[in-house]
C-alpha cells in the first residue's frame, strides 16, 4: 500500500531505495546510531515517531537499522512497511528478562519461537499457528554467538503486551490467569520474556520474509525469587555484535 505519490510509507517515513534487503530491528530509537556504527558509510535516512532508520553497507551489501518502539503493534507496523519497500531479512535485537534459571543477566538468548501471549498476532493468524523464527537466521545467530564466545541459550521466549503484568502479576485483576500461565511457560522450558518477537515472527510468516531475534538477558526474576545470584546487565553490545556477525554470515552465504 502506498501512502504518498512517491510511495513513502505513512509511519516509518521511508520509500523504496531507502533501505537494504537486510534490516536490524532494535526497539529503542537511541540504539540505532550505536548499531549503525558497525555499518560502512551509514547515514540517517528517516526519524519519525518511534521509527529511526540508518542505512549503510556491510560486506558490500546495503543494510539498514530501524527502531520499532515497544511492543507488537508498533513492531508489526515497522515490519509491514519495511517489507512494502523491499526489505527481506530481519533480525530483532533487544533485551529480555530471564525465566529459566540457567539464564543469567549478561547472557545471550536466541529465539527459535515465541509464545503468543499478546494481542497483535491474533489479528493475523489463529492462535494455533506457531510464531517461529527463520531457521537460516537462527543458525547464523548461533554461529555468530559461538564465534564471539558468548554464553548463549537457544529456545522459546514468551511475548506479552504488559510489562508490569509480568513483573507485578499479583497486582493485576487477572492475576489468577497471569500467574498460572507464567508457571506453565516455566515448566515448558521457556527461556525468557520480551515483547516483540511473536508479532514479528507471525507477520514475517504472513509476508513471506525471514525474521529472527537475539536478546541480551538483563536479569532473571526467577533467580531473584530463589535468592540466587542475579546479575543485572543493561549493555546490549553482545546482542548487537551477535546480530552484526549473523548478518555477515547471511550475506556471505547468499552471495555464494
Amino acid at each position: 500500500m502506498k501512502y504518498s505519490a512517491d510511495g513513502t510509507q505513512y509511519h516509518i517515513g521511508l520509500k523504496q531505495g531507502d533501505v537494504g534487503k537486510y534490516v536490524i530491528l532494535p526497539g529503542d530509537p537511541k540504539r540505532c546510531a550505536k548499531i549503525a556504527e558497525y555499518f560502512d558509510d551509514a547515514k540517517l535516512v528517516a526519524d519519525k515517531r518511534e521509527y529511526t532508520t540508518y542505512t549503510g553497507y556491510l560486506c558490500g551489501e546495503k543494510v539498514s537499522v530501524t527502531s520499532t518502539g515497544i511492543g507488537g503493534p508498533s513492531a508489526s507496523i515497522a515490519l509491514e512497511e519495511l517489507v512494502n519497500i523491499g526489505a527481506e531479512t530481519f533480525i530483532r535485537v533487544g533485551t529480555c528478562g530471564g525465566m529459566d534459571l540457567d539464564v543469567k543477566g549478561g547472557d545471550v538468548v536466541i529465539a527459535t519461537g515465541a509464545i503468543r501471549m499478546e494481542g497483535t498476532t491474533k489479528e493475523y493468524a489463529p492462535i494455533e499457528f506457531p510464531a517461529i523464527a527463520d531457521l537460516d537466521i537462527v543458525n547464523s545467530l548461533i554461529l555468530a554467538a559461538q564465534k564471539l564466545g558468548y554464553k548463549t541459550h537457544v529456545g522459546v521466549v514468551q511475548c506479552k503486551d504488559s510489562f508490569y503484568g509480568q513483573h507485578s502479576p499479583e497486582s493485576m485483576p487477572v492475576s489468577y490467569d497471569l500467574t498460572q500461565k507464567w508457571e506453565a511457560w516455566k515448566r515448558m522450558g521457556c527461556l525468557a520474556s520480551e515483547m516483540e518477537s511473536a508479532a514479528l515472527f507471525i507477520v514475517g510468516s504472513f509476508r513471506k520474509v525471514k525474521v529472527g531475534s537475539v536478546f541480551l538477558a538483563v536479569a532473571n526474576q526467577e533467580r531473584e525469587k530463589q535468592n540466587l545470584e542475579n546479575p543485572v546487565v543493561h549493555d546490549t553490545e553482545k546482542a548487537i555484535k551477535t546480530a552484526i556477525e549473523a548478518l555477515k554470515i547471511l550475506i556471505e552465504n547468499n552471495k555464494k
